[in-house]
């Protein structure tokens, strides 16, 4: 089977944004290509460090597990492997290997380094990193497809050049990855084949020109998976709107109004499409959010139901299974590397 790799974001308390454009799109990934692939589906724990953390990474591992079990990932399916990255020790090996062969010239170019580093004399070494970690973590296993937003297709196209460096220098031991062109058609297809809204970026309900962050510190911004259904319908009735006064998809000139039909969209299923055609041309902006509320309401009462059955044994004996699986796989991709360049 052809090898699909994904990672899951440890950060604890997620937003609707982060639940409509990450989880459930990777749960629909799952759920299409289960019986065709092997999908790797990894915590990134060491990832995660780069940024400050509370001391309650592993908590937090297992909320977020019950927010993609809840969203539809089908944890005990024999092709689908959830595992945590720091629980298989050959990513960390594998990482100081392909860091001998990086150079400082292309890892100084990355563009998500220059962006985090940007004024910062005391940006940690982890940040400049970290793409030689994620190499590793797609290397081990021979993944082909690796589904991540544009901003990531440097690091994948960097994880090509290791991969082939390594070959060329040492012998054919690494399967590359799908070019970035082959991973954008891919993923392109996963939207089209799901007709869902995937890959939207939910906007700030307050200021539409920017994402839904958990950071804002407006709390009507943003609605939270832990807020009660009736104050995430509260929130959407006091979302921003425009004074065009029609509805109509727009995301330049009515960036709220538009916001909103994803919104909609997404939380009853439909296509954006044939939402935007029920509701393009409506004049009734009240009218409109208050549908808009209803089916936020009735998506997180449904979405916090399935949550509070998600067991956490439930979750540690899919950890127990992946982990089994990812270090077999990991070890023997690691002593392959090993022993072409003569450490075993």
């Amino acid at each position: 089977m052809e090898t699909i790799l994904t990672g899951i974001r440890v950060n604890g308390e997620l937003t609707l944004g982060n639940l409509l454009g990450a989880l459930l799109p990777m749960a629909r990934l799952s759920e299409q290509y289960k019986a065709t692939h092997q999908i790797n589906v990894f915590v990134p724990d060491l990832h995660t460090i780069i940024a400050d953390v509370d001391g309650n990474l592993a908590d937090n591992t297992m909320k977020s597990l019950r927010y993609y079990a809840a969203a539809g990932l089908d944890l005990g399916h024999e092709n689908i492997r959830i595992y945590r990255q720091s629980y298989v020790s050959a990513h960390s090996e594998l990482c100081w290997i392909l860091d001998c062969i990086a150079t400082m010239g292309e890892m100084g170019r990355m563009t998500q380094f220059k962006e985090k580093s940007e004024g910062r004399d005391s940006a940690n070494v982890g940040i400049f990193n970290y793409p030689v970690l994620m190499a590793a973590d797609i290397l081990l296993y021979s993944a082909k497809y690796v589904p991540v937003g544009e901003d990531q297709f440097q690091h994948l196209e960097l994880t090509r050049n290791l991969g082939e460096r390594f070959n060329n220098k040492y012998g054919e031991v690494f399967r590359l990855p799908a070019t970035t062109a082959e991973q954008a058609a891919f993923m392109k297809g996963l939207a089209a084949e799901g007709g869902k809204a995937d890959g939207i970026r939910i906007r700030d309900l307050l200021n539409p020109e920017k994402k839904m962050s958990k950071s804002s510190p407006a709390e009507n911004s943003k609605i939270m998976m832990s807020d009660s259904p009736e104050a995430a319908a509260k929130k959407i009735m006091s979302a921003a709107t425009d004074s065009v006064g029609k509805v109509q998809f727009d995301m330049f000139n009515q960036p709220g109004i538009s916001n909103l039909l994803q919104i909609l969209a997404l939380t009853t299923g439909d296509t954006l499409e044939s939402v935007v055609a029920r509701y393009s041309g409506e004049t009734n902006y009240g009218d409109f959010k208050r549908k808009v509320a209803e089916a936020v309401e009735l998506f997180m009462t449904d979405f916090q139901a399935r949550e509070a059955e998600v067991s956490d044994a439930d979750i540690l004996a899919a950890f127990l299974r992946g982990e089994k699986y990812a270090n077999q796989v990991a070890n023997a991709k690691l002593l392959e590397a090993q022993k072409a360049i003569g450490l075993r």
